[in-house]
């Protein structure tokens, strides 16, 4: 198992205004994103990313208002590597600028440039910033990287990192598995050296955006994009909440140090009510089955130490685990610790009986805990 101390601090920067705004079924008005904002300014999040103020004007001075809500959190935005989208991100007042620019095959072919003309033009904007606001962060990245030569990836960082604050690897198309992840971070991490920040961002398409979000960071990265319920482009991006599940589960003092991790189900209702999606019943942590309890097996061994079936405990996220005792399922420990709770008590062959009873019942439809409740109040009665 990897030891957790070989993870050094990191921080998020969540997307939910950017990359969030991509999901198909988002349309966030300027309170929308107050509130978004506000909410998770509140829960700890150390960047909060916008939209590009040249989407619309409406982005622009949505941009602007989220600027100047005086969070403790970093507020950025996202623009492709332009000097007219650098002019108009900087008129905003955001904290700091990320800088995308394809690298891949792909992307180069659409935008037509070289390596050395990427270089050139990246440097021009990157100039312009830190002119005109050097207090402003800035980040470069690689749009695409994971479908890029790494030659050139490698070209295109040593080229940029004196000059920047952090540089981006985005599995844009979400390709990459985590071993691709580790390997690359590492190499990218030789590259800029010590003193420059690495951001990773992760696409779900292939279900690796945890795993890969977390072998960034064990490589050496400092940064990962989240957005709450995961929400993007297609099937979106890292989710907040699984990141930080992952992540509970190898620094657990860590992660509730940084984070008001009780207000994660509060993020993920926000989020579904804007959008009008449900969240999913497995969601990590929050899905209405994460801390479910069914087994028989599992329901003696949940009774006996949670940490046997749980892999973080529910009372960190304010949450309780659901123990569903009223099934086919269930065993003697489970109807013993429900009577017991009732101030009912049984011999093991009047326990026996009676949990052979409420199997049988339940094999037409679990059972109510009401209805479990009843059979053994009136199992003494009889």
């Amino acid at each position: 198992m990897t030891n957790p101390r070989s993870l050094g601090s990191w921080a998020i920067i969540d997307s939910t205004l950017r990359e969030g705004e991509q999901f198909e079924r988002a349309h966030f008005s300027t309170g929308d994103k107050v509130e978004i904002a506000r909410a998770l300014d509140a829960f700890g999040i150390e960047y909060i990313e916008v939209t590009t103020p040249v989407a619309s004007p409406q982005s622009a001075r949505d941009a602007k208002v989220l600027a100047n809500l005086n969070l403790k959190a970093k507020v950025i935005t996202h623009i492709q590597c332009r000097k007219e989208a650098a002019w108009a991100a900087l008129e905003t007042g955001v904290q700091g600028i990320d800088l995308l620019f394809g690298t891949s095959k792909y992307l180069r072919a659409a935008h037509g440039r070289d390596i050395p003309r990427i270089i050139e033009e990246a440097l021009e904007v990157i100039e312009l910033i830190r002119e005109q606001a050097p207090e402003v962060e800035v980040r470069f990245s690689a749009e695409d990287t994971f479908r890029s030569d790494e030659h050139d990836l490698l070209t295109v960082y040593r080229s940029v990192a004196p000059y920047v604050n952090r540089v981006g690897l985005a599995d844009t198309v979400g390709v990459a598995t985590p071993r691709q992840v580790y390997a690359l971070v590492r190499e990218v991490r030789r590259a800029v050296g010590p003193e420059v920040d690495i951001e990773f961002h992760g696409h779900n398409d292939t279900g690796c955006a945890v795993a890969n979000a977390y072998e960034a960071l064990e490589a050496g990265a400092t940064h990962v994009d989240t957005s709450i319920l995961g929400i993007g482009e297609r099937n979106g991006i890292t989710p907040l909440g699984g990141f930080l599940a992952r992540m509970y589960t190898l620094q657990p003092e860590y992660v509730a140090g940084k984070y008001r991790l009780e207000m994660l189900p509060e993020l993920d209702r926000m989020i579904a009510r804007m959008t009008g999606i449900q969240i999913p019943f497995n969601n990590y942590i929050t899905g209405e089955s994460a801390f479910s309890h069914k087994a028989g097996m599992h329901l003696k061994a949940i009774y006996l130490n949670p940490q046997a079936y749980e892999a973080y405990p529910p009372e960190a996220f304010g949450l309780s685990r659901k123990l569903i005792i009223g099934s086919r399922l269930t065993g003697r420990a489970a109807i013993k610790k429900r009577a017991e709770e009732l101030g009912l008590s049984f011999g093991e062959e009047e326990l026996q009986r009676i949990t052979h009873r409420i199997k049988a019942l339940a094999d037409q439809g679990t059972l109510t805990l009401e209805e479990l409740d009843r059979i053994l109040r009136e199992w003494v009665l009889a």
